[in-house]
């Protein structure tokens, strides 16, 4: 009876795991502490009551290796948009740098103004900025971030989009619908982005809408790491995907999950965001099911998911995604009973009304910084370590 680990050979101990990566100028290191139940030593939270847990449960590196870097010492220039600026904070944090300082305001009528109160001419600039809700408000920033950058002769402005709105809308499925993926991606384009750095994208064909280099960072290994933390045992395992779409994801997630066995769950979908499950392909009875998904919307199809899996006999069941949206009815849905947690990153801000008890959220900080860091030294992705952080 082994404890969960990773076919690939990255095993995690039950309490205590440390993913060492070569770095820029020495080894990088993120330890992470686990004490009593498998959570981290070092946690940031939102406040509810003192007598109470506080909820969502942030999951940070224990520790940073990287020492401080002087501006006038490197041309890296890293700039914040609104859309998430504690992630940005983190990013930098684990670069050892300090964000650049830059004004972004609004018109009386919402117009979006942005300055750059540095110098960035012939640096390399990276935008932190996803296009979470409000999509379009975040997006339009983003565009005009990108501008300003271009107008004050930055050598290079690449685009993190740790969440890239409107992904689904990837492919046609019926007639006279448009594909705004591309759409976005020619948006991005043509304001100046010459790279983009994303993290766990829709679909890969997403790449290839861009005519401009792409890096896809997977926030799989955040997630793994925090399962494999868990002493489940690995013969009680099975990896579930909520749709048939989502079988190459769940399929990759299992193998480096002690190789476990996969289920599916067939469902058929009416409209968006309105889902019915109609069978399930795979034994689960007795087991902890554990669902990867990319994105939780309204949680309407891992939460009847999860229901089919209940009654088909699964122990316990976690819900796993890097990018959670978390529209209503969602937070409901998730908090019903149905899952024993709902493990998310924080590729999207949580805001303290959608936290819930059951709630963990993964910082992707350290894979976020540390891909900037390669991009930046045009360190090669064919490197063992460095593939092993799911960077493309």
């Amino acid at each position: 009876m082994a404890s969960l680990a990773f076919s690939s050979g990255h095993l995690a101990a039950a309490y205590k795991f440390r993913y060492a990566i070569p770095a820029r100028n020495a080894s990088v290191k993120c330890s992470l502490k686990f004490e009593g139940n498998g959570k981290h030593g070092v946690q940031q939270t939102l406040t509810t009551n003192q007598n109470q847990q506080t909820f969502p449960k942030l999951f940070i590196p224990y520790e940073f290796q990287r020492e401080p870097i002087k501006k006038e010492e490197t041309r890296l220039r890293v700039f914040s948009g609104t859309a998430n600026p504690a992630l940005s904070e983190e990013i930098a944090a684990y670069m050892g740098l300090d964000l650049g300082d830059i004004k972004i305001t609004r018109f009386a009528d919402g117009e979006i103004y942005v300055q750059l109160r540095e110098s960035v001419r012939g640096c390399d600039v990276f935008l932190v900025q996803p296009t979470c809700p409000p999509a379009n408000e975040n997006l339009m920033e983003l565009l005009v971030m990108i501008d300003a950058c271009r107008r004050a002769s930055a050598k290079t402005v690449t685009a993190v989009i740790p969440y890239f709105g409107y992904a689904r809308a990837d492919r046609k499925t019926q007639g006279r619908e448009s594909i705004a993926a591309k759409l976005v991606a020619n948006l991005i384009t043509e304001a100046g982005a010459d790279r983009v750095l994303a993290c766990d994208l829709h679909s890969g064909q997403s790449i290839g809408y861009f005519d401009i280099p792409v890096d896809h960072v997977h926030g799989q290994p955040v997630i793994l790491d925090y399962l494999a933390s868990k002493s489940i045992c690995a013969d009680d395992l099975v990896v579930v995907s909520p749709d048939v779409g989502g079988v190459a994801r769940a399929r990759a997630f299992a193998k480096k999950l002690s190789d476990a066995p996969l289920a599916i769950v067939d469902k058929r979908r009416h409209g968006h965001n309105v889902a019915e499950v109609m069978n399930l392909i795979g034994d689960v009875k007795g087991k902890v099911a554990v669902m990867v998904d990319d994105m939780i919307d309204t949680a309407g199809t891992i939460s009847k998911g999860a229901a089919l899996l209940r009654d088909e006999g699964a122990r316990e069941v976690y819900a796993c995604c890097t990018h959670a949206l978390l529209s209503p009815p969602a937070v409901e849905r998730l908090s019903s009973g149905l899952f024993q947690e709902v493990i998310i990153t924080d590729t999207i801000p949580v805001c303290e009304k959608n936290s819930f008890p059951q709630l963990t959220i993964l910082s992707v900080a350290n894979l976020l910084g540390e891909a900037i860091w390669r991009v930046h030294d045009d360190y090669a992705g064919s490197f063992e370590h460095f593939s092993s952080l799911g960077i493309d």
